[in-house]
């Protein structure tokens, strides 16, 4: 393209700086504009890709320039365009998947990203399947959102897509239309919590009802004993069977959901994360050892695993326990998913754990996943309040109201009694730093942005997304000085044995 043709050369235009870039003749980026950011791109007048894009095309020099809505469709014809644009699969490079609730953290997201200088492979489009029915989003939004992040910061490293706690074939099949690229399945509601407490005879009675190709008969584990790193792993009859009968249909509907995602996927790639971590109780070694064996034996590949922890993994704070029995606990895990595999550890409720970052990053040696979701709506949410003090605490004081029902569904702590007030005098980081106030905050956001009032129009959603979008760069910063707390202990270089995934 001729230089003298260029989108700085036009003033009417309110560019956003990073995302201007030059790619086969065409000059693309996002410009502000009245209802919202906008895309633009300057051609040659008989550039025919232009008609990929909707929007409004006018003359410009000897060029044509397209404005245009940061549509779906404008979405799909950028991917297109532009390859790094498209998520990929990250197999076991050390990676972070960022969740975005209200698709705007992508930005923030990116800056941090940037810190690791390539050592963490992120995640930037990432929801579960119960996050998208609270938010009112769709997987393909929730796609198009982050993409639209990516852009605008010109990222061009790579990232991925994980579609969060899958439970049903639908679910996979709508994730996957959407073009997401790393499937979470989460067997949790088909765990038995009960077997922890039940004496052998009841175990050899529930073992029954598995599957005949899980039967004891098949896996071969019985009486069997394995060291791994010093980690001494012995299978006795007790052991066994109260693996099976916790565990055993959970590993068949991981079975039946990675058939499906497999002949659905039409022979794109894409990887698979095994989630048992919202159980009542911890997953111990020898668990974990069952459940890869048994997934790996039934022809599962997958590429990280999320096992249930000891100590506690609540919404938005800091881990609950021992750092020592942690330390002893996720040893053993890595060591299983390196002899297994490898494949990494996953650290799910993985938002504001700093305590067991150095650990994690250590003792998996780059093997490892990092999942967040609610902090980046926590750190909106401390936006707002930056902003607009009494319409934060307007919002906080509806999360006390809500917070008794919204916290059934979520493993949480926070007490309202212990929570602060709403005072003049209180500061933001006063409730954003606060143990009580942040999970109060975090299990609510469903109802926040769902509340309607009596004439049918949003309470807070519209007024938090302008406020928001009117100030993107106090969010952006909130959010990179935040998330480079989460990566910096994961920027280390990765040493797996070997590249293959399982």
């Amino acid at each position: 393209m001729n230089t003298a043709l260029s989108l700085k050369a036009n003033t009417d235009l309110s560019l956003i700086p990073q995302s201007i870039l030059r790619y086969r003749g065409l000059e693309l980026g996002l410009a502000n504009a009245s209802g919202g950011k906008e895309l633009v791109i300057l051609a040659s007048s008989n550039d025919v890709r232009l008609k990929r894009f909707e929007g409004e095309q006018s003359e410009f020099g000897e060029g044509k320039l397209l404005r245009g809505p940061l549509s779906s469709a404008n979405a799909a014809a950028l991917r297109e365009l532009l390859p790094w644009l498209q998520p990929q699969v990250l197999g076991l490079k050390t990676s972070a998947g960022m969740g975005d609730r209200l698709g705007l953290a992508t930005p923030g997201h990116v800056r941090a990203t940037r810190m690791c200088q390539g050592k963490v492979a992120p995640i930037f489009a990432q929801q579960s399947i119960r996050e998208l029915t609270r938010t009112g989003r769709t997987p393909q939004q929730v796609m198009d959102d982050a993409m639209w992040g990516v852009f605008q910061e010109n990222w061009q490293e790579g990232f991925g897509a994980d579609a969060d706690h899958l439970k049903t074939e639908s679910d996979i099949d709508a994730c996957l239309a959407a073009g997401f690229t790393f499937f979470t399945i989460d067997p949790g509601e088909f765990v038995n919590d009960q077997a922890d407490n039940l004496g052998l005879e009841d175990l050899k009675i529930l073992a029954v009802d598995l599957p005949s190709a899980l039967r004891m008969t098949e896996n071969d584990l019985l009486e069997s004993s394995h060291t791994i790193q010093g980690l001494n792993i012995y299978f006795s009859e007790a052991i066994l069977l109260k693996a099976m009968v916790k565990y055993g249909h959970a590993v068949w509907h991981v079975v039946k959901m990675y058939q499906h995602l497999r002949n659905s996927s039409a022979g794109k790639p894409f990887e698979l994360e095994v989630s048992v971590d919202e159980t009542k109780s911890p997953t111990s070694h020898a668990e974990h050892y069952y459940i890869a064996r048994e997934l790996k034996r039934m022809g599962v590949q997958w590429v990280s695993l999320a096992p249930r922890f000891v100590g506690e993994f609540e919404k938005g704070v800091d881990y609950i326990g021992d750092l020592a029995t942690f330390d002893a606990d996720i040893s053993g895990h890595a060591a299983i998913a390196k002899e297994l595999g490898p494949y990494k550890i996953s650290l799910h409720s993985g938002s504001d754990k700093f305590s067991i970052y150095p650990i994690a990053a250590r003792r998996t040696r780059g093997l490892v996943h990092l999942k967040t979701a609610g902090t980046s709506y926590l750190e909106a949410i401390r936006t707002i309040a930056e902003i607009d003090p009494a319409f934060f605490k307007e919002i906080f004081k509806f999360c006390l109201g809500r917070y008794e029902q919204d916290k059934l569904s979520y493993h949480v702590s926070a007490r309202l009694e212990r929570a602060p007030g709403i005072q003049e005098t209180l500061t933001p980081n006063d409730y954003l730093d606060n143990f009580d106030a942040r999970e109060i905050i975090h299990v609510t956001f469903g109802s926040v942005l769902q509340e309607k009032t009596p004439d049918g129009t949003w309470r807070f959603y519209d007024r938090l997304m302008a406020l928001l979008s009117q100030h993107p760069e106090v969010y952006a910063n909130n959010l990179e000085r935040h998330f480079v707390r989460h990566l910096k202990p994961f920027c280390l270089k990765s040493k797996p044995t070997t590249t293959k995934t399982k």
